[in-house]
């Protein structure tokens, strides 16, 4: 069975880059090509939504020089994806914290979602100042605010406002995260040799299956993504002690 959802860490663009005598950027600007590939065939295999880690709350701490590189490199991408997932009929959104962006690139945001909102392909989610612990935090905090100013929020006539802490459980919960309205991964693929998750979607990813593969991230292809699939479509996928039979 194809997984339906595919979560992505784009592990290794760095090293890919400097085995060839190439800067770093010189591999992220392959990696934002492969992910573009990856999508579409992804997409022809079956699968309907892909999450990726575009960049996380801790890539703050790079170079100032790479990571004003990375930013430029959105700059780019998220242009082209108003175009791409035209020709694509592919959804786009982002999810993270949105607050220390550049105000043009918060436009670019959401320029392309609501260009790629009605489309009915692909489904595109790029983690972006990305961290999972922060996504709960922020999550809790909305929860608390709502609490606080139940009174108020009376009057939105919400079904879905949570008023007292009693409503609070695993689902009331997971609708506070940035992916609420999404299905959790069925598959998550790390690229480069590294066998963590790195603060990516850790609520998300409790029965997630895993993949690893040593390869860096611009070498990713269409064969090693059936291989991912191949490995999970032989897992005995069970949820606490049952099997699933869907």
């Amino acid at each position: 069975m194809i997984p339906k959802h595919i979560a992505v860490i784009m592990d290794g663009n760095g090293r890919w880059a400097k085995a060839k005598g190439k800067p770093r950027t010189f591999g992220h600007k392959k990696g934002s090509e492969t992910l573009k590939q990856m999508c579409k065939d992804a997409y022809h295999l079956g699968v309907e939504y892909v999450t990726v880690y575009a960049f996380s709350t801790e890539n703050w701490k790079r170079s100032e020089d790479e990571v004003s590189f990375l930013m430029n490199l959105l700059r780019s991408y998220l242009k082209e994806s108003i175009k791409n997932a035209r020709e694509n009929n592919m959804k786009v959104r982002v999810i993270g914290r949105r607050d220390d962006l550049a105000a043009d690139i918060k436009e670019a945001i959401i320029k392309m979602e609501d260009a790629s909102k009605n489309y009915t392909g692909l489904n595109l989610i790029i983690a972006l100042n990305y961290g999972g612990r922060d996504e709960i935090v922020r999550g809790m905090k909305t929860i608390f605010k709502e609490i606080i100013n139940r009174d108020e929020n009376k009057q939105l006539d919400y079904n879905q406002l949570i008023s007292s802490i009693d409503q609070i459980n695993e689902t009331t919960f997971s609708r506070y995260l940035d992916t609420g309205d999404l299905p959790e991964p069925d598959l998550l693929i790390r690229t480069s040799g590294e066998h963590r998750t790195s603060n990516f979607l850790p609520w998300q990813l409790a029965y997630t299956e895993f993949y690893f593969t040593d390869k860096h991230w611009p070498d990713f292809d269409k064969d090693e993504l059936k291989k991912a699939i191949e490995y999970y479509e032989k897992r005995d996928r069970r949820f606490g002690g049952v099997k699933n039979e869907d």
